[in-house]
């Protein structure tokens, strides 16, 4: 089933007591939540809490030890993670991983090579399809370039971008594979408040020009409580809260676990 077909009230991804467990640590733990068509759902809790476990277990990067992963209906548990993002769930990571020796525009286009045609001979050889799909993907890459702010240095090599435009960078590269499902994790680190509001209406912008449904991490609390439609609060793998701003900003659970510290 296309996203595009999906009832509004039918979960674009869910997931059904995924439990992951690192030797006798349980990092995630029979976790059970469902995220809608075009929501913004954000992601929270301590350090190591297991977010990010959670977002690798969704993405491929890592098996569940148990439960089950459904995309439009479909389980997706234990594929691997180019199928995955070919499907059409996309993310970003913690720690920025962009090619720094390459420019801004070649970390684009990379991306965009999952929904090609071209071989490796036909595009050595540049036989067709390969020199207008080589077109194409230039042109793509410039213009999500443009969107994110970053046209003007396209050649630029990636690993001289400050850390705001290499965030940004990072965006315009996951939005390259196509998406339905976008996943950023900890977007506004490092960012100045000025920043992270920028960040916040870029991240609605992208979710209604793309058509996207948009799941983050994040520990700056006001972004998260100003952005989302509905939290989930993990806290030693386990989720503790489920529901939109006002209900998770005022559960006792969450004020103990979490926001008491903030």
């Amino acid at each position: 089933m296309n996203a595009e077909n999906l009832p509004a009230s039918y979960p674009i991804l869910e997931a059904k007591g995924l439990t992951r467990t690192f030797g006798g640590l349980v990092a995630v733990n029979n976790v059970s939540f469902t995220v809608q068509k075009n929501e913004i759902f954000g992601l929270i809790g301590p350090n190591g809490a297991g977010k990010t476990t959670l977002f690798n277990t969704i993405t491929g990067l890592i098996e569940p030890s148990s439960g089950q992963l459904f995309y439009q209906g479909e389980e997706i548990s234990y594929r691997r993670s180019h199928r995955i993002a070919k499907a059409g769930i996309a993310r970003t990571f913690q720690n920025i991983r962009l090619f720094g020796d390459l420019s801004a525009l070649e970390n684009v286009t990379i991306a965009q090579h999952v929904h090609t045609k071209s071989g490796l001979i036909t595009g050595v050889l540049g036989l067709p399809p390969a020199p207008a799909e080589e077109i194409k993907t230039k042109q793509k890459g410039l213009e999500l370039l443009d969107l994110v702010g970053l046209r003007d240095r396209a050649y630029a090599k990636a690993k001289n971008f400050a850390y705001g435009d290499q965030r940004r960078l990072e965006i315009a590269r996951a939005l390259a594979l196509e998406p339905q499902v976008l996943l950023l994790d900890e977007p506004a680190a490092g960012m100045n408040p000025s920043e992270k509001h920028q960040l916040s209406e870029f991240i609605r912008e992208i979710r209604d020009r793309f058509n996207l449904t948009v799941i983050l991490i994040e520990h700056h609390v006001p972004l998260v409580m100003g952005l989302c439609d509905r939290i989930a609060v993990l806290n030693f793998g386990q989720l503790i809260a489920l529901g939109n701003p006002t209900e998770v900003r005022t559960n006792p659970a969450v004020i103990e676990a979490y926001l008491g510290a903030e």
